[in-house]
């Protein structure tokens, strides 16, 4: 099938073990990974009842894994898979939620000759799903059970190409190869449907947040292999050449293999990097394979937030036994934290055992605390219920929340960016998880640390506000001095409707798109909004804009705030833990358990732009920080009220009204709503 799908989508139920096919044209309008995995979800989860749609763990829960048109294809930084359903991680509620990982997974599924993978049911003992071509079987994975996830990725091989891996030719359903299937899977974590539980494939690529490595186990599912001999047919194979040599001409990458995003190295400078690992169709591979062995095939906190200090832990294990690594340093940071006060430990109500406190940031300590947790023995048992619900088994909930010891300001949901990039936590708050995408805050690091010649602010904010179609013209949406005004009403739904079409649903990577300021050029523009729809269009055939893509983003947040009304999403949850509205002390360095990000950011006052910097390492960037930093409760409550009306809904309730659903085409989410009585009035 050409324009980038492959026009089907796989169909595993696990209860009893039947197999079918989805086709893939009726959801092709929601564009693909988390838009059509929204639809589907809504058919198959939603729409039939029967279950409230709140525990994760529920079997009725449909895991769907999508990838997009652009997958496995010379469109660069697409080679994303998108895993989405009821999140385990979320609190007080299992929010409807996503996540996602890089790497050869979602090519691999192309070539194969699917769009995606839709699990539902569970199995009545451990299986995993082979996929070899059009060929798909259920097999038996009692041998898998219990092997971390580079144990369990071996032995899959090792059965699918019959112990001739990368050494001959395989028959593979009726044509041959020489590759290795894609294989995303669950490790002990996930086995013990520990709520923080990550799907990884290969060796650094990891879904992460939302626990659906814990979804994973509840279906008794260890693993999903893929391996594919076909092709992605695209509609105009010559356009898609001619933009990727446009795309790698004019935007070259900032040298030593960093994305264009980076002005910084992308590992430690003390590890002698041998060699780059990116994901398929990577222009700007990230991961770094280093001498030393530390940090291999992983960026960020994947390589170092095992207890040793950053960049001293081996990567893996948290890659190995299958769990996400910031929000178990948030677990064990606080942790530590009760512990040093004499609030935890051997002997005291919050027994520790049989975790070895006294050698906290060493590797042993990291490791113990793994096995603590997949083995659910001791505290493990409660930390493996996620940070929230382990802090109320302890009666400290309130207190902690409100004096910022638990750093989570919503859902859950470790404390990552928040000030002054106030679209972060603002996002997070509207949708179901700490939503990780970084845009603006990597936009801002850039400019102060990637270019020869720094861009004044009064220049960023003007090409900011040409490029954030549909709402140009604006510069004072990049007003960081103001975090309550109507410009940020436009910054915030505009950010949540990119992430909702062109990274989560097209799946661009976080780390490379969008792209809007690049010290690479000779006019500091980087290639958002040209970009996204370019390579779409050479793909699908389509005529599409960059606004058409914004609207469609709209449709999908909309259909997704939808599904969380239908779980109990109301305004009066959507409330920040209570530190978030005290003020944070400016000296403080930051660090990742502070509400501060170490980011410089324009903000206008008394009639000029100035820049203002919490740098509190590099005393040549000492801009005037703005102070205090908090959010303001009343002030909030006054902006969500706006930012409410803006997106079309009650301001009472935070719901859609039935002309906003009616004019995304969304009238049977409407016709759902009012039968369950949270359609707005």
């Amino acid at each position: 099938m050409a324009g980038g799908y492959t026009g089907k989508i796989l169909r595993v139920n696990l209860t009893n073990r039947s197999v079918s096919t989805i086709d893939t044209a009726q959801y092709e309008e929601y564009g693909g990974g988390h838009g059509i995995g929204s639809a589907i979800f809504w058919d198959l989860a939603v729409a039939p009842g029967g279950w409230d749609l709140q525990d994760g763990l529920d079997p009725r829960n449909v895991l769907i894994i999508m990838t997009s048109p652009l997958s496995g294809t010379l469109a660069p930084g697409t080679s994303r898979t998108n895993i989405q359903g009821i999140g385990p991680q979320g609190y007080p509620i299992n929010w409807y939620t996503r996540s996602g990982l890089g790497g050869t997974f979602s090519g691999m599924l192309k070539q194969a000759g699917w769009d995606g993978v839709v699990v539902e049911g569970k199995a009545d003992s451990p299986v995993w799903i082979n996929i070899v071509n059009d060929q798909v079987t259920i097999e038996d994975a009692s041998g898998l059970w219990g092997l971390d996830t580079y144990q369990a990725q071996e032995k899959i091989w090792q059965h699918v190409t019959g112990n001739r891996l990368f050494s001959e030719w395989i028959e593979a359903g009726g044509a041959s190869t020489t590759m290795a299937p894609a294989i995303a899977c669950c490790g002990p974590a996930g086995e013990a449907m520990v709520r923080i539980a990550s799907v990884i494939h290969g060796a650094g690529s990891g879904a992460g947040q939302g626990g659906f490595g814990a979804v994973f186990g509840s279906k008794n599912l260890k693993a999903i292999s893929a391996m594919g001999t076909g092709s992605v047919e695209v509609d105009d194979p010559a356009a898609l050449l001619d933009a990727r040599t446009w795309f790698v001409g004019r935007y070259p990458t900032s040298g030593g293999g960093r994305p264009p995003y980076m002005g910084v190295a992308a590992v430690p400078p003390n590890m002698a990097t041998s060699r780059k690992k990116g994901c398929m169709s990577c222009p700007a591979p990230c991961r770094g394979n280093n001498d030393s062995g530390v940090n291999n095939d992983s960026t960020c906190v994947s390589g170092g937030m095992w207890g040793a200090p950053r960049g001293g832990a081996p990567h893996d294990f948290g890659q190995r036994y299958g769990v996400n690594g910031f929000e178990s340093y948030g677990i064990f940071a606080y942790l530590k934290k009760l512990y040093d006060r004499g609030l935890a430990g051997p002997g005291t109500a919050i027994d520790t055992a049989p975790l070895p406190m006294e050698i906290y940031g060493t590797n042993g300590f990291a490791e113990a605390f793994l096995k603590t947790l997949c083995a659910r023995e001791g505290i493990g048992n409660d930390m493996a219920e996620g940070i929230m619900n382990a802090a109320e088994k302890w009666g400290r909930l309130e207190e902690d929340t409100d004096s910022g010891l638990l750093n989570s300001p919503q859902w859950g949901y470790t404390c990552h960016w928040t000030l002054p990039g106030i679209e972060w936590p603002y996002g997070s708050l509207l949708d179901g998880r700490d939503h990780d995408e970084h845009a603006f805050a990597f936009t801002f690091t850039k400019i102060i640390n990637g270019m020869d010649q720094q861009l004044t602010p009064e220049e960023v904010v003007n090409i900011l506000a040409e490029k954030t179609i549909p709402y140009i013209g604006d510069p004072f949406m990049f007003d960081y001095g103001d975090f309550y005004s109507e410009s940020k009403v436009k910054l915030v739904a505009w950010h949540r409707h990119y992430t909702r079409f062109w990274k989560q649903s097209i799946l661009y990577c976080d780390w490379v798109f969008p792209d809007l300021i690049n010290a690479d050029t000779s006019d500091n523009k980087g290639f958002t909004p040209e970009a996204e729809p370019k390579f779409f269009n050479a793909v699908t055939g389509n005529n599409m804009t960059f606004a058409d893509g914004m609207e469609i983003g709209r449709k999908i947040w909309n259909l997704d705030r939808a599904i969380m009304i239908l779980q109990g999403r109301h305004r009066d949850m959507e409330k920040f833990s209570p530190y978030m509205h005290k003020p944070q002390d400016p000296t403080v360095p930051p660090n990742r358990n502070t509400l501060v990000a170490a980011i410089e950011v324009p903000y206008y006052r008394d009639g000029k732009w100035s820049y203002t910097s919490h740098s509190y390492t590099d005393p040549t960037k000492a801009f005037e920080p703005l102070q205090p930093l908090y959010i303001d409760k009343d002030k909030f409550e006054d902006w969500r009220t706006m930012f409410y009306e803006f997106e079309g809904w009650e301001t009472s309730s935070g719901w859609p009204t039935r002309s906003t659903l009616e004019g995304l085409d969304l009238g049977f989410v409407a016709d759902e709503l009012a039968s369950k009585g949270k359609l707005a009035s």
